[in-house]
């Protein structure tokens, strides 16, 4: 399979949700709206909520240096002596996706938690990875699972979500319910699309999304996806318009059809 090269942008935009940037730009539009709003309160001698809004930048920037602060001092690095099979599968993925530099990436105690994040601070970028996700590679002995889910997370950092100014620039829409959560779902729906490039036979491991770690083997993922098509109504569209990540559902049924996008809406 051919490499998604830093500068082909053709292919980037291929990987990328086709509502993402519209949404996106929204998202931006409702944070400089308020910051807007914001600086002309404050300098008419308003205090209170003008100042607060004023100090997001700052908020963002502490927030995420302290989340990436935890991972370094809680977690266990993955490093070409520690989770070396792992650390393949990131330098893997980063190569494939045409990042510039290979993240860090850690596991952290999952404390039962089925869950995995991007981020970064300054420069650096970095995946994390709960251990009871991360054992579905190595005491489970399903790879291509847990190869299919860097390559998510490593889509996330290719595609950008992982960016400062992304995150300041969403930070205000992300307090308003439906607006924040719309963007991070069509953002998922990136992530996915980078991780079929990086490691499509791995697809199926998301079933452990439904049914958890020791389960999901044991699952269809045809059938979870086929359900999407009669498992509808208005407070399907509620739950998934509420939620950060597409609804299973959606969300298999776009990996399961590839010449359609996900649901957002």
């Amino acid at each position: 399979m051919a490499s998604v090269r830093w500068g082909d942008r053709q292919r980037r935009r291929a990987l990328r949700h086709p509502r993402e940037n519209r949404i996106l730009a929204v998202c931006v539009a409702v944070t400089a709206l308020a910051a807007a709003g914001a600086i002309s309160r404050a300098v008419q001698g308003e205090s209170g909520q003008p100042l607060v809004l004023l100090a997001v930048p700052l908020a963002v920037f502490f927030i995420r240096g302290q989340m990436y602060a935890k991972q370094r001092v809680n977690g266990v690095r993955i490093t070409e002596t520690q989770f070396p099979q792992a650390h393949r599968m990131v330098v893997d993925a980063a190569r494939r996706l045409g990042l510039p530099r290979v993240p860090d990436a850690y596991v952290v105690l999952g404390n039962g938690q089925i869950n995995a994040f991007a981020s970064g601070h300054g420069f650096r970028r970095y995946v994390s990875i709960n251990s009871d996700l991360f054992e579905i590679g190595d005491r489970l002995a399903d790879p291509e699972a847990l190869r299919f889910v860097i390559g998510h997370e490593v889509g996330h950092i290719a595609a950008g979500h992982a960016s400062y100014w992304r995150q300041f620039g969403i930070s205000v829409a992300n307090l308003i319910p439906g607006v924040g959560s719309t963007l991070s779902r069509a953002q998922e729906y990136t992530a996915d699309n980078h991780a079929y490039e990086f490691c499509p036979e791995g697809v199926a491991g998301l079933r452990i999304l439904a049914a958890g770690k020791y389960l999901y083997s044991d699952v269809s993922f045809d059938d979870i996806a086929s359900r999407a098509t009669t498992d509808q109504g208005l407070f399907v569209m509620l739950a998934n318009l509420l939620s950060s990540h597409p609804v299973n559902t959606w969300r298999f049924a776009a990996l399961a059809d590839r010449s359609r996008p996900g649901r957002v809406l």
